[in-house]
């Protein structure tokens, strides 16, 4: 485990290091995730092994510190992970995110080119969504006040995220927790998607094969980014489908550019 001071509070995230070459891959969970939990595994795939490798928890989630001063913003936790990146030394390295990772990992990449080379999202936020009542996820934590989250309504949460989800959920701070599903609703100002299209660097966007296709992929394609279903999956793309995750990954990390719009990897 490695850690690195990020806010002028003290504040400190951590992650877990797997030894190798470089370029560093730098590996980002989703809400109410741990990158170790979620993506140890395919880290030590044959296909990705071998490159120094950073599974990071943002701030509020996981083994890293859960302040309740911090606001938890995409912007915010982008500008976190930039000062952990900086203090590992991990410049220009390969970024691997899922879900709100991806959202944090995009504004990263906007805001600190010159951390990020290349970016794989998986199954990503690219926009603003609707919170709504019931709902599982951002956008059920999202639809109740601060107050009425931490008054009970992370039970509510809990039981319909179930024991997996719950496994790491558990491990936020419940303000991180709430404010990161706030934000991520509300995404970021330009949104995700322009500020994705707007990169230059190579980018991969993995999605599961059974949600179809992917609202706005042509103009997505059009701007560069790779597209790629991968089949037998959910969201969770890593865990329920490691060895076409593994394939799909090498392929966007070793290929100089995107792959054709919608070709699967199986």
């Amino acid at each position: 485990m490695r850690d690195a001071v990020v806010t002028t509070e003290g504040d400190r995230i951590r992650w877990a290091e797997l030894p190798g070459r470089e370029p560093t891959r730098v590996y980002v969970h989703g809400l109410g995730a741990t990158s170790p939990a979620y993506f140890a595994g395919v880290a030590a795939h044959p296909l990705l092994a071998g490159h120094r490798s950073l599974l990071v928890d943002l701030l509020g989630h996981g083994i890293s510190d859960r302040p309740v001063t911090f606001d938890y913003t995409l912007e915010a936790h982008a500008d976190a992970l930039a000062e952990a990146l900086t203090a590992a030394g991990a410049d220009g390295a390969e970024v691997i995110a899922h879900s709100m990772g991806g959202s944090v990992a995009v504004v990263l990449a906007a805001r600190h080119p010159h951390l990020v080379s290349r970016l794989v999202l998986v199954d990503a936020n690219l926009d603003p969504i609707p919170p709504t009542p019931g709902a599982g996820g951002s956008r059920g934590i999202a639809a109740c006040t601060e107050e009425e989250f931490l008054a009970g309504g992370w039970r509510e949460v809990r039981d319909r995220a179930g024991a997996h989800w719950w496994s790491t959920m558990r491990l936020a701070g419940l303000e991180a927790l709430h404010r990161s599903a706030v934000h991520l609703t509300r995404g970021s100002v330009p949104t995700m998607r322009e500020l994705l299209m707007e990169l230059t660097i190579p980018r991969t966007f993995l999605l599961p094969e059974a949600d179809g296709p992917l609202h706005g992929a042509d103009a997505l394609a059009e701007a560069g980014v790779a597209v790629t279903p991968i089949p037998d999956c959910g969201h969770n793309i890593m865990l329920d489908n490691p060895e076409a995750f593994a394939r799909a990954t090498a392929n966007a990390l070793a290929s100089p550019e995107p792959q054709p719009l919608g070709t699967p990897v199986r």
